[in-house]
This record gives C-alpha cells, sequence and structure tokens, in this order.
C-alpha cells in the first residue's frame, strides 16, 4: 500500500509540474549573415515566426505577448565624466563597464512594462533598465542601481549611436499565432556573433522561449584589410606607413610651387 501510494503522490507531483501551457514557438530570419562591405549603410533583418501547440495539444490562447532581445558580442567599454576646471572641461572620473553586449535591441508588441511584473522583468533582464550591465567599482565588479549616473550616461550614448534600443511597437501579430519584427542594424554594428531570444507572454507568464543566432561579418577589400592588421600587424605598418610617405611625396609635387 505504501509503494503505491509513493507512486500516486509521484505522478500527481509529476503532472503537477508540467506547465499550464504547451506552447512552442517555431522562428526564421530573414538572413544569418550579414556581410559588411564599403557600401553598407546598415540593414533591417527580418524575424518573423509562429506559435503552435505543442504536442497533445489543439488548443491556444486568444492573446499573446512577444519579446524579442537581441545581443551583440560582449566588449569592455569605459565611461568618463567630464568637468569644468580652471574653465577647461576635463575627465575628472570613469567606470569600466565590462563584458557588456556591444549591441542591445528589445523589440516587443506593446512596452514590456505592460506585458508582466516588474519582478520577472529584472529577473529575465527584459528591457533596457532591467538588462545586467555589470560595471567594475574598484576591485569589485557589480551591476548597479538603475539611475546610477555612468549607468545612465553609457545607456544614453549607446542609444544615441543606435547600438541600444528598446522599441514596445516593433513586433507585429499578422494574425493572433503568425509574428514579424525587423531588427535594426546601424551602417557601424560591431561584427561578431549575435544571439536572439525570444520569449513568449500571455497573461503576464512567459510559456515558451526560443533562441535563433546571426552572425556579422566584414567582406572584400575590408575583410582583407582586417585579416591583414590581424595577422600580419608588421607587414601591416610598414605598408601603412611607406603609403603615408608616398602620398605626402605625391601631395608635394602636386601643390609645389614654382
Amino acid at each position: 500500500m505504501r509503494r503505491i501510494a509513493l507512486t500516486l503522490v509521484i505522478v500527481m507531483l509529476a503532472c503537477g509540474a508540467k506547465p499550464a501551457a504547451a506552447e512552442r514557438l517555431v522562428v526564421s530570419l530573414s538572413n544569418h549573415r550579414v556581410a559588411i562591405t564599403s557600401s553598407f549603410v546598415g540593414e533591417d533583418l527580418v524575424l518573423f515566426g509562429t506559435i503552435e501547440p505543442d504536442a497533445g495539444k489543439t488548443a491556444l490562447r486568444s492573446a499573446y505577448d512577444l519579446v524579442v532581445t537581441v545581443t551583440g558580442p560582449r566588449q569592455t567599454l569605459r565611461t568618463r565624466r567630464k568637468q569644468r576646471v580652471l574653465g577647461i572641461w576635463v575627465n575628472v572620473d570613469s567606470r569600466e563597464f565590462v563584458r557588456v553586449p556591444s549591441y542591445l535591441a528589445i523589440l516587443s508588441n506593446r512596452p514590456v512594462a505592460q506585458i508582466t511584473q516588474q519582478d520577472t522583468l529584472r529577473r529575465l533582464q527584459i528591457g533596457l533598465d532591467n538588462f545586467l550591465l555589470p560595471q567594475r567599482i574598484g576591485p569589485d565588479l557589480a551591476d548597479t542601481v538603475r539611475d546610477d549616473p555612468f549607468r545612465l550616461a553609457f545607456v544614453r550614448l549607446e542609444i544615441q549611436q543606435a547600438l541600444y534600443s528598446e522599441i514596445g511597437s516593433a513586433v507585429t501579430f499578422l494574425t493572433p499565432t503568425v509574428f514579424r519584427t525587423a531588427i535594426p542594424l546601424p551602417a557601424d554594428v560591431p561584427t561578431g556573433n549575435y544571439t536572439i531570444d525570444v520569449k513568449l507572454f500571455a497573461d503576464g507568464v512567459m510559456v515558451a522561449r526560443t533562441n535563433s543566432a546571426l552572425e556579422v561579418t566584414k567582406a572584400g577589400f575590408e575583410q582583407y584589410v582586417a585579416d591583414a592588421a590581424r595577422d600580419h600587424g608588421l607587414l601591416y605598418g610598414l605598408a601603412t606607413m611607406l603609403m603615408a610617405l608616398l602620398t605626402g611625396w605625391i601631395a608635394s609635387v602636386v601643390f609645389k610651387r614654382d
């Protein structure tokens, strides 16, 4: 009897552990590889997908919310604070942001604050205010409060360069279960591997999640120059110096006064 009762308890716990919903996301990207050439002025990639019932579930909900987070390669950046000293603007303080995304876009069908509770937004790092941006403060490395002056300045500068963005109307539901969004890539988008995290919400609860990826690379002459600078630094430096000398000599000959 004890064994039967224990078995029933395990079965009940297993059934209770299953999510109430059984949706799954199927997404696709218009282009998984972006090549940057001398004529590259930016590009909008299209992410589209559908919400499908999982195995054994035939009914879907009538309304969903979707959040797409695109994260670029990590890098360490420094933000400096200027102050007027004796009539001259000088750098008086700085803060180092360690391994933060070089590109960050949060795209949703409506403002993220309307999708779920603040605790969930913070836990899932949804929104620019909730994304972790670790800073080095002395010997410590940690995220700071959202109204930290250095954090606010860093995010503001990244937004001005179109490298950080949060758009609460970027996702469009073509039907209750079919959606699309455009991922804006500026002209000076950093090269490297990008991750795309797609979260599906219903009634404020995340019910499904999936991911995709894309790669931004240099192509053509730009790629050749970048490879030469990286793999043959000495020869690249000598070639650059010779080109500078040659350019100066040609300019002196052309503009020489009699």
